[in-house]
């Protein structure tokens, strides 16, 4: 039995090891070398699941490590050596009672949790700024309803990420990764992401910010982030859609509220033909084709 505590704390040792190895090896934004575990968080959101990740996973190498250690002490207190006459007792209360307990007092307290992480992302708060994603075959159209913008996401192909390489070659482009037309958003803000298919169904994800919502064509779903540290975070489609589905690529990048303001006056001056028209303006428009 002493052979086997020791053996249990040993195991145990290695799991937390393991534990906080997998935190440090994830990346944050993209997939990394040797990752164990989530992508780094950037949002409250992806916070809670990360830590119920762990939560879990502790649960579940302690059970499974209690049903190890019982199997060995039957295999070497109860064989047909050490104990030739086995015993007869074929009820005990306690130890059926606590056998019964113990699993729902478990799994009561992990849907506990699974319920309250499943409100927090679902209850979504007031929006400080509202995108939309279109699914499309095979690329995202973004649209910032309140700031009169529009434009295509679309994956570099190798020749154009080379051409940004050679430009800069610390330039933050990972192969299938990178897009010409990033969704740009302001850290710390509530952004609101309606997301719908124009053709099939797609998904948009990005892991660093637990963000997961299928894009249904006639359907308006939506999810939201707040991402609390500034960087380029990837995500990819999440839904097979066709032929090009792995090449449907997402890239957010979180900057500063100035910066994205910056970004917005220089984007609509660059690309004047990405603007759209507000609301009254597009009625006003079609009443007076109706006259």
């Amino acid at each position: 039995m002493q052979v086997i505590s020791r053996w249990f704390v040993a195991a145990m040792l290695a799991v937390m090891v393991l534990v906080g190895a997998g935190t440090a090896w994830a990346g944050i934004g993209q997939p990394t070398d040797w990752q164990i575990g989530p992508q780094g968080s950037a949002t409250p959101v992806m916070d809670d699941i990360v830590s119920f990740h762990w939560i879990l996973l502790i649960v579940i190498t302690v059970i499974t490590l209690f049903v190890l250690a019982l199997l060995l002490v039957v295999i070497v207190r109860f064989n047909a050596r050490a104990n030739p006459t086995p015993s007869r007792t074929t009820h005990h209360t306690y130890l059926e009672v606590a056998w019964t307990l113990i699993p729902i007092l478990i799994l009561v307290g992990i849907a506990t949790h699974s319920f309250k992480s499943l409100f927090f992302q679902l209850n979504t708060p007031k929006a400080d700024l509202t995108v939309k994603a279109t699914g499309k075959q095979w690329f995202w159209t973004y649209t910032y309803p309140d700031k009169k913008l529009e434009f295509d996401s679309i994956m570099l192909t190798d020749k154009e990420r080379q051409a940004r390489l050679d430009k800069d070659p610390k330039a933050d482009v990972p192969r299938l990764l990178s897009v010409d037309n990033e969704l740009v958003v302001p850290v710390n803000k509530t952004v609101v992401v309606q997301v719908i298919g124009a053709d099939v169904i797609h998904a948009w994800a990005v892991p660093s910010f637990g963000v997961k919502i299928d894009a249904i064509p006639g359907r308006l779903n939506e999810t939201w982030f707040k991402a609390e540290r500034e960087g380029t975070y990837h995500g990819q489609c999440s839904e097979l859609c066709g032929k090009d589905h792995a090449f449907m690529p997402i890239t957010v990048r979180v900057v500063s509220e100035q910066a994205f303001n910056a970004w917005l006056a220089d984007t609509k001056k660059a690309h004047p033909d990405w603007t759209t028209a507000d609301a009254d303006g597009a009625r006003k428009l079609a009443a007076a084709g109706q006259d």
